[in-house]
């Protein structure tokens, strides 16, 4: 069992430690603040304070994790040797020039999240108000590789002690903001919509679509979902979730109503071979008792309780989204990463607990980030489907390089092959080959 001395044992640091020696490297290991009894153990040993005690593996450590208040940090981001550093350190005799303890805390708690910032319209914050875009190493999941540097330094110094560490998943993410373009709207929907196609668009061919559509002598555009479950079959060794919006119709929520007889059978449909989770409405934020309302369509639908979550319009705010969801008991979210830019908000691939750093403590509620998602590729990058398998070969190469979890997000109707995404069915099917 691999030991760990600290001077003190605050909540961060715990936290801490157990994100990367459980989460990230599985291991085996104890915490001790017993000066004397860490120095007379005879096993692998790691000590992190101010000062080394003996000649086994030291981290000098920066003050954050034994802080409790929330202020500006002086991060000090760097890039030394290839690799990406936060806190660095300086003395004589250390074994890491930076601390990678207090970078992996001030990363994954979303630190300067909390701290003042500006925001988008939809009160989301901005990727280029995070340190890892203004520095450069947004695309670098840098936690996953501080914690194989921490392996490779333990390994090398205690060659008999085993960390199981990581290995490759992929998991693959569909949000159904909207099931069909055009079925199961309702006869006011539909008549608003072909007005709307013949009026303000002056869009014949859409409006013939429509009809086509309707008249059963075409399938709906967004009607994807035996495409992806055909595809999915064709990569089993991954995990598939659906999540889906059951909010109220509004100006950002358009789904089937939660009532309609063919949208419940496709969701239980769905349920029999992938996790279902629930997308909660725009809303969701300024009214949370919504959220509730919303969960409980879901679990009426599929009979079990839910507890996958990724909110609409990715509007993640720290920390009362995540108090909303441990409110609804739900076990993981999937809502940690940006809507208009690939990479890793967090600077972690995988799973990993929500702490509230305004309450100091840490939660049961995981969360799991995802790095890119089809939207972002086409709507906001702006890129052909060829630029963008090339980005997602660049995601998923970052992520296999530390043996970490590739999560994305695919939009059912993104795979529709019409309105601007033609091409693209080709760049997911390359992308789950690529994958696998």
């Amino acid at each position: 069992m691999l030991l760990i001395h600290v001077p003190k044992l605050t909540n961060r640091l715990g936290y801490t430690l157990n994100v990367v020696f459980h989460h990230l490297l599985h291991a085996d290991y104890s915490i001790t603040t017993d000066e004397q009894y860490y120095l007379h153990y005879g096993d692998a040993k790691l000590s992190y304070g101010p000062k080394r005690l003996d000649d086994s593996l030291f981290i000098k450590c920066h003050p954050l994790l034994f802080e409790t208040s929330i202020e500006e940090q002086e991060a000090g981001a760097e890039c030394r040797d290839g690799q990406w550093i936060l806190f660095p350190v300086y003395g004589r005799n250390i074994d890491f020039d930076f601390d990678p303890l207090a970078a992996t805390f001030f990363m994954v708690t979303r630190y300067e999240e909390y701290l003042p910032h500006r925001e988008d319209i939809h009160g989301r914050f901005l990727p280029e108000e995070s340190l890892a875009a203004q520095a450069g190493f947004l695309e670098e999941p840098v936690v996953d590789q501080w914690a194989r540097m921490i392996a490779g330094k333990i390994q090398e110094r205690y060659p008999e002690y085993s960390l199981p560490g990581q290995s490759y998943r992929f998991v693959q993410t569909v949000d159904i903001d909207a099931a069909w373009s055009y079925l199961h709207k309702g006869l006011f929907r539909s008549v608003v919509g072909m007005l709307r196609d013949l009026i303000s668009r002056r869009d014949p061919a859409e409006v013939a679509r429509r009809i086509r559509v309707l008249a059963h002598r075409e399938t709906d555009p967004f009607d994807t979902f035996e495409y992806i479950l055909e595809q999915y079959r064709k990569v089993p060794e991954s995990a598939l979730f659906f999540f889906v919006l059951l909010a109220d119709y509004g100006d950002y929520d358009k789904p089937a109503s939660y009532l309609n007889p063919h949208f419940r059978q496709l969701i239980q449909h769905l349920d029999d071979y992938a996790k279902i989770g629930i997308h909660p409405g725009y809303n969701t934020l300024e009214l949370p008792l919504k959220a509730a309302a919303e969960i409980k369509r879901l679990e009426d639908i599929i009979h079990r309780p839910i507890v996958y979550n990724r909110f609409h319009f990715l509007r993640l705010k720290l920390p009362r989204s995540y108090r909303i969801l441990q409110h609804a008991a739900m076990r993981c979210d999937y809502s940690m990463g940006y809507p208009d830019t690939v990479g890793f908000r967090a600077g972690i691939s995988g799973s990993y607990p929500f702490y509230d750093l305004e309450r100091d403590h840490e939660t049961e509620l995981l969360i799991q980030p995802f790095s890119i998602m089809d939207t972002t590729l086409q709507k906001y990058m702006r890129l052909s489907p060829e630029e963008g398998l090339q980005t997602y070969r660049r995601i998923i190469d970052a992520v296999r390089a530390v043996d970490g979890t590739f999560c994305c997000i695919i939009h059912n109707q993104n795979l529709s092959e019409v309105d601007g995404w033609e091409g693209w069915r080709n760049t997911y099917e390359q992308m789950l080959e690529y994958a696998r």
